[in-house]
């Protein structure tokens, strides 16, 4: 594990041109030893950013010359897919030394991306491989795949001085170190104290005396998200994980909530962008195009069928071809006011805030504000449209002739956009709604399917509009 005694030195600034230019050369060079020596004064974190810019080559030639600490904390740092992939060329000795210095959730996110071979392999020497192993059965997006077992127990009836060299005893296995939980002689969780409280009593006091019990906890089978939301919503930095048993076996932690966040944060907005699966950049071309091609063929098939719906229409088009500028205008109005309306619930589920409870005043307040915008962005329409013909018709008097009804031509358009844009909303907000209550991502319904849904829906109501409204009357 990662000996607390042992720090980087750590400067202000991040790493530079000038420094990464040096790094490269040196690599160039194959001087792997000179390429390390200059980066021993910057964080892991950094040096974890310049070995993904890095060709694999030279990013495992790197990595086999860092200092043995300074390499483990660059693997934790290190995209989970780029670690795995520079991992499969590295001797497993030097992954086995590697993991030996990490905690043990650290070591479980690097395994669980390598080759079932150079698992076994490493598993076979490493220091802790009955714990990982274990940790590797649960599931990685739930509180078990994520949790470190680094923890510190003591006993209600300890002492104060008592539960202090207990920390210090694990000190050494416990890089982040902010509570200390108090269990039975069962291992059942009964209450936590903080550091600070342990450090600020008398060595006499009891821990029973001063710990609280209000404590918050999960179970191993809880899903990561989850987990993300009861750190946030009750300020934690570590969250107790118990077995169905309520047994102590584990803790999450912030550092490790926020990779949670920030991963669940990335996967969204690449379904909001259309985008399936876990994309990163260092993913293989036919990864990304695996993940990107269905919602393009699913986009290109809406399309033509949002065609088809102008062919239908195509005798109207035909009487009257100044409808045909306003279909750009109502499908936009359609595909944002859908977009925004499902971004607001996809949020909203994602963070915990849309219950059953609520949902229909969300729907409903969903509803209300684009019943605001429609009737503003109608109004606005109609009022546009109608000065235009009024300034075509003074500067170039015969154009009116090519278009004639101006005032229904404005009705039909601001009515139309109107009328999508409630539609638009009602489907964005009700689709993540279903889709999550059927176990489906919600985050699915943004993005190319309601874009898609809604330009069609949009088409119809105006071209139906203007068949009852404009085209009875030219």
């Amino acid at each position: 594990m990662i000996n607390d005694e042992v720090n980087e030195n750590i400067v202000p600034q991040e790493l530079d041109g000038a420094i990464i230019q040096q790094v490269e050369l040196q690599l160039d060079q194959l001087n792997s030893e000179g390429a390390a020596k200059l980066l021993q004064n910057f964080h892991s974190a950094d040096i974890a950013r310049l070995v993904t810019g890095l060709s694999q080559q030279h990013g495992i030639e790197l990595i086999l010359s860092l200092p043995l600490i300074t390499g483990a904390r660059v693997l934790a740092e290190l995209d989970e897919v780029l670690c795995a992939s520079l991992l499969s060329e590295v001797p497993s000795q030097r992954i086995t030394s590697l993991l030996n210095e990490l905690e043990s959730d650290d070591v479980v996110d690097v395994l669980g991306n390598l080759d079932e071979t150079l698992r076994q392999r490493v598993l076979r020497v490493l220091e802790d491989r009955e714990i990982v192993r274990d940790l590797l059965e649960y599931d990685e997006e739930t509180a078990g795949g994520i949790m470190a077992i680094e923890v510190v127990a003591v006993m209600a009836d300890w002492t104060v001085a008592e539960a202090t060299e207990e920390v210090r005893r694990n000190a050494d296995n416990s890089e982040n170190l902010y509570v200390v939980f108090v269990t039975d002689q069962f291992k059942r969780l009964k209450g936590f104290v903080t550091i600070r409280r342990l450090l600020l009593s008398p060595s006499h006091a009891r821990i029973e005396d001063m710990m609280r019990t209000d404590i918050r906890y999960v179970t191993t089978d809880v899903d990561q998200e989850e987990v993300v939301r009861i750190m946030e919503r009750y300020d934690l930095v570590s969250l107790a994980v118990v077995d169905e048993n309520q047994s102590l076996v584990g803790h999450v932690t912030f550092d490790d909530a926020i990779d949670v966040i920030r991963e669940e944060a990335e996967e969204d907005y690449q379904r909001l962008s259309g985008i399936t699966g876990d994309a990163d950049p260092t993913d293989s071309i036919y990864r990304i195009t695996r993940g990107r091609l269905p919602w393009l063929t699913l986009g290109m098939l809406g399309a033509i069928f949002a065609g088809s719906v102008i062919g239908v229409y195509e005798e109207n088009i035909r009487r009257a071809s100044v409808l045909a500028a306003f279909i750009p205008v109502v499908m936009a109005m359609a595909g944002n006011a859908g977009i925004q309306s499902s971004a607001i619930i996809v949020q909203g589920l994602a963070s915990g805030e849309v219950w059953s409870i609520n949902i229909l005043r969300r729907i409903s307040k969903e509803l209300s504000v684009a019943i605001a915008n429609g009737f503003a962005i109608a109004a606005v329409m109609v009022i546009g449209v109608l000065l235009l013909f009024e300034l075509v018709s003074g500067v170039w008097p015969s154009a009116v002739i090519h278009t004639p009804e101006p005032v229904r031509l404005a009705l039909t358009a601001g009515l139309s956009v109107f009328i999508v844009m409630i539609l638009a909303a009602g489907i964005g907000t009700t689709v993540p709604l279903v889709l999550n209550r059927i176990g489906i991502d919600p985050a699915l319904a943004t993005g190319p399917f309601i874009t898609t849904s809604n330009d069609i829906i949009g088409l119809v109501v105006f071209f139906m509009l203007a068949s009852v409204i404009y085209l009875p009357y030219i």
